[in-house]
């Protein structure tokens, strides 16, 4: 067993941030300026923080990010054009790296925590069963837990996944406020670990129907039988999807609470 538990730990982790130019709510959102600095800049900086972290690596298919991301001496690889979610573009990208372990962080998430990403990694390397990790954050907020925006998540007794829901999950018959004496309540964080083998299998994997109705991505593997492993997490990082979201960004860097705590809210 120790031998199995030195061959997991000794896993290269190799980390790709997926970055496209065109967003529908914020286009160009990798290269918007924080504290003169593009936002991909920032996230790439945290994800290099992160000590599980072998790698970092920008994955594009736009010109314009490609030389932002060199201009400040980051890793960047161009790839197809083609592709529909940042799974398959790290997918492609991550086909040619020695790691047996790819870590797919977003690149709207600029105060990404470095601790985070390892809290997020270190059940693949303890465990050789678990094919695919991700986080969530206790939300306290009744607005964040009837938002479809904010993803909840539901888990059993050994923390992996049941379910994920743009929906208020789990539903309460005494309202939000009765859920704490019952159930905690959950946000999904979308930071991903898997194991290498497997992001290029659930790659090829066609989409099925909870996923196509939630438009969630990680409903694919549930409905292929695949556990998730999810760790819990005290910050609750600020993603930036729309022009307030970047300004509340700009905020807090510019009074320095953007650089501490890394978005502990």
């Amino acid at each position: 067993m120790g031998f199995v538990f030195d061959i997991l730990c000794s896993m290269k982790v190799a980390a790709f941030i997926p970055a496209r130019y065109g967003s529908s709510r914020l286009e160009g959102k990798p290269v918007a300026d924080i504290g003169g600095r593009p936002m991909v800049e920032w996230v790439y900086e945290r994800a290099c923080a992160a000590s599980l972290v072998d790698s970092v690596t920008v994955a594009t298919d736009d010109r314009r990010i490609f030389d932002a991301v060199t201009a400040f001496g980051g890793s960047v690889v161009m790839t197809s054009g083609a592709h529909t979610s940042g799974t398959d573009r790290i997918a492609e990208a991550a086909r040619t790296v020695d790691a047996g372990i790819v870590v797919n962080i977003q690149g709207d998430e600029p105060l990404i925590e470095p601790d985070m990403i390892d809290a997020a990694i270190e059940p693949l390397l303890s465990d050789g069963s678990i094919e695919l990790g991700t986080l969530k954050s206790r939300i306290t907020e009744e607005d964040e837990y009837r938002s479809p925006h904010a993803v909840k998540v539901v888990t059993d007794s050994d923390g992996f996944a049941l379910y994920f829901s743009r929906s208020p999950i789990p539903y309460s018959v005494g309202g939000f406020k009765g859920l704490d004496k019952k159930a905690a309540v959950y946000k999904h964080i979308g930071l991903y670990v898997y194991r290498k083998e497997f992001l290029l299998r659930f790659a090829g994997m066609a989409p099925a129907g909870y996923e196509l109705a939630e438009r969630l991505e990680q409903l694919r593997a549930l409905e292929n039988g695949v556990r998730i492993k999810v760790v819990e997490t005290e910050f609750n990082p600020l993603s930036v999807d729309t022009p307030e979201d970047l300004e509340r960004v700009r905020a807090l860097v510019g009074s320095g609470a953007g650089t501490g705590d890394g978005g502990k809210q």
